[in-house]
């Protein structure tokens, strides 16, 4: 019996070494370092004073603190709910067999692969107010509008779509869903694969119709995907910085801060890495919780399911 554990402890040995190493010092760094005055002066002094929850009281007491923390909600909701729900629809919809499934479906994943800068950058080009493809679009909509009616639904002038503090969020909620889509619809097309298709049938012969047998059939038996689908995809979007910076870099007048992005303006612009560090942490904080809802609502169904 030693023997056996001594070789599972050995196996156990890379793993446990590499999260400590890449993952537990540089988070133990982290919190020590949210707990001084750790500035860019410290770097060159080597001096940063322990401070306590100073970091974290100046931080929870900025006004800007609310805001991000509304804009992070609103982007993880928003981005959640669209990328799962087009996700979705279109795993149903590539279940159906016809020509050219299987390079559409490859094409879909194109947005996937690419590096989130490259995908941000499009993005940028496409919400550009005066070149962009989306405005000239519009504005060519716009102009067939006020042939036939006489009103210019857009004066003439393309949106600002990353200037304007009203719909920057807007904005880049919409580049994620499109960079999002095709992890939601790749993971739940596996699932719906794993749906015995006998049970369709049946149902089909029971007179059921497309949206029962979705309701009654393909729901239920897809939860166990839909949640690790949304539970990676909150963790996923709760830590997207990327496409932010290179479409709005927070702006304009910090409309599109979340606080992966308000952390990096904090350390690496206003140089107060104590604070920056404390704004990590309280991300790392939320994502933990949502973590432990997910586990405990999963060992409840695990349970459930024994009975």
């Amino acid at each position: 019996m030693p023997s056996h554990r001594l070789r599972g402890a050995l196996f156990l040995a890379p793993l446990a070494l590499y999260i400590a190493v890449f993952f537990g010092y540089p988070l133990a760094t982290n919190v020590g370092m949210s707990f001084r005055e750790y500035t860019a002066a410290s770097f060159y002094t080597g001096e940063a004073p322990f401070t306590g929850l100073d970091n974290y009281a100046r931080l929870l007491g900025d006004p800007l603190f609310a805001k991000t923390l509304g804009n992070t909600v609103l982007f993880t909701v928003g981005s959640l709910v669209f990328q799962f729900g087009i996700g979705l629809a279109l795993a149903v919809f590539f279940q159906r067999r016809f020509p050219l499934n299987g390079v559409l479906r490859s094409l879909l994943l194109v947005p996937w692969l690419l590096p989130l800068v490259v995908s941000g950058t499009v993005w940028r080009w496409i919400y550009d107010q005066e070149y962009g493809v989306l405005n000239q679009a519009l504005l060519g909509l716009s102009g067939a509008v006020e042939r036939l009616t006489g009103w210019a639904p857009l004066g003439g002038g393309g949106i600002a779509w990353l200037s304007s503090t009203d719909i920057a969020l807007t904005s880049v909620v919409i580049a994620n869903v499109w960079v999002g889509i095709p992890f939601n619809m790749v993971i739940l097309y596996g699932g719906l694969q794993n749906i015995p298709r006998h049970l369709y049938e049946a149902a089909e012969l029971d007179g059921a119709g497309p949206w029962q047998r979705f309701r009654h059939i393909t729901w239920p038996l897809l939860r166990p995907v839909t949640a690790v689908v949304l539970m990676l995809g909150l963790v996923y979007t709760l830590k997207v910085f990327d496409v932010i910076m290179v479409l709005t870099n927070g702006g304009p007048a910090n409309a599109s801060h979340t606080l992966t992005t308000w952390s990096y303006q904090i350390s690496f612009t206003e140089l107060d890495f104590g604070a920056g560090a404390a704004a990590g942490n309280v991300l790392i904080l939320i994502a933990l919780a949502f973590a432990l809802v997910y586990l405990r609502s999963g060992r409840t169904a695990d349970e459930r399911g024994a009975r």
